[in-house]
């Protein structure tokens, strides 16, 4: 494969999940079910080249499914502690972003941040068909659990807060979290009482609103304007 094609599409349809959600500076992203859902509905949108590469990278655990190894950075996150910053990007306090500014680890560290994670992953996946030292295996299961944390609300929030981590709301009865309403609670409680405790249920659901609902949009999340690979700054 030429290093000018794409490996994957930058599942860019994720977007559709003002449901689903993601990880704190210091929690747990999006619960396993969104980042099962992200993926499961991402894959419709592959190129019959890219769903080729993410079928040959995919481990054997993985059962040809790449949803089940979605959620797989966050159980790695005690074992590759250098990745933990990878999972989101805080701003000071103001609804931009800047990459320059903001794409850094504690240590002030560049590029250690989600937006980061995803233009380094994708750009290992471009070696894939080629002698490379990168594990794309790896690569591949990064890429595609961090496309879901970008687009968790929370996991581009303001430093302050740490992304939600700090304001304490009540969820129905539950006291919680603001992040973690997000990551977690507002699926479980749409699966439970929209959706028939289905998750399956929901993600056709989700596919459907994309078809009918959001259709014009998918041309411009795949063509953003400042034409990089994975327009993940945008």
């Amino acid at each position: 494969m030429a290093p000018h094609q794409r490996v994957l599409l930058p599942f860019p349809l994720v977007f559709l999940l003002l449901l689903l959600l993601v990880v704190p500076p210091r929690a747990d992203a999006w619960g396993k079910e969104g980042h099962i859902m992200v993926c499961k509905i991402a894959e419709k949108y592959l190129s019959e080249k890219a769903a080729a590469a993410v079928q040959a990278l995919l481990p054997e655990s993985a059962g040809g499914e790449l949803s089940t190894v979605c959620p797989w950075a966050d159980t790695v996150r005690w074992h590759y502690h250098w990745a933990s910053p990878l999972h989101y990007v805080n701003t000071p306090q103001v609804c931009n972003f800047k990459y320059s500014r903001d794409c850094h680890n504690s240590r002030g560290q560049q590029g250690m941040c989600v937006v980061g994670a995803i233009n380094n992953y994708t750009d290992q996946l471009y070696s894939y068909g080629q002698k490379t030292s990168y594990n794309l295996t790896e690569s591949l299961m990064f890429l595609a659990h961090f496309v879901g944390d970008v687009h968790q609300p929370l996991h581009v929030g303001f430093e302050d807060d740490e992304g939600g981590n700090t304001i304490t709301v009540h969820w129905y009865r539950r006291k919680a979290n603001l992040h973690h309403v997000w990551d977690v609670s507002i699926i479980d409680t749409a699966i439970k009482d929209f959706y028939n405790k289905s998750m399956d249920t929901m993600v056709e659901t989700l596919k459907m609103n994309l078809t009918d609902g959001w259709s014009d949009d998918i041309t411009h999340w795949e063509n953003c304007e400042n034409k990089h690979a994975t327009c993940a700054n945008e």
